[in-house]
């Protein structure tokens, strides 16, 4: 975390400074970050004049926040019966190989986070996947190195997309 990083912190907690301002200085910080780090935890807790367990303490309940990284593109892996029938498990672990990532983590590239999810409620399309707000169905393992490929296209690998949450 660069002093520009600090000065855009710093800048959010000046804005929100009425009692009851935690969370929303944590979801603006994470719009910055992607994820709220041990350090930048560390940091807002000192500004504040807070104990950092208590803003761990609201970091680790609420779901939406999260103290790792995560993809520009989150893969839902349908996991409900119709899918699961079809070859999801198949699936899941073709993506696993391709995004060098298991369950719940995100690709090296920062570019992809796996889950399982029970079910998109596309049944007729079983097995399905979700990238981002794209539902692609009737996948076989085969199609995942193609698939993931036209994201990766899509990105400007020379750029990062977001910044680290680590002080430096």
């Amino acid at each position: 975390m660069g002093s520009s990083s600090i000065a855009e912190i710093d800048e959010i907690i000046e804005k929100y400074t009425e009692p009851g301002s935690l969370i929303r200085i944590l979801q603006k910080v994470q719009d910055i970050y992607g994820y709220l780090s041990e350090d930048v935890q560390t940091y807002i807790a000192g500004r504040l004049h807070i104990p950092v367990s208590e803003i761990n303490g609201v970091v680790t309940f609420y779901s939406l926040f999260s103290t790792k990284p995560k993809g520009k593109y989150r893969i839902s892996v349908c996991m409900g019966t119709a899918c699961y029938v079809k070859g999801a498990n198949k699936i899941l672990d073709r993506l696993k190989e391709e995004l060098g990532a298991d369950e719940g983590e995100t690709s090296g590239d920062g570019l992809f986070t796996l889950l399982a999810t029970r079910c998109v409620g596309a049944c007729g399309l079983a097995p399905v996947i979700t990238i981002g707000d794209n539902v692609h169905g009737r996948l076989s393992p085969d199609d995942i190195p193609l698939l993931i490929q036209k994201y990766r296209s899509k990105e400007n690998t020379g750029s990062s997309r977001m910044k680290t949450g680590a002080l430096q």
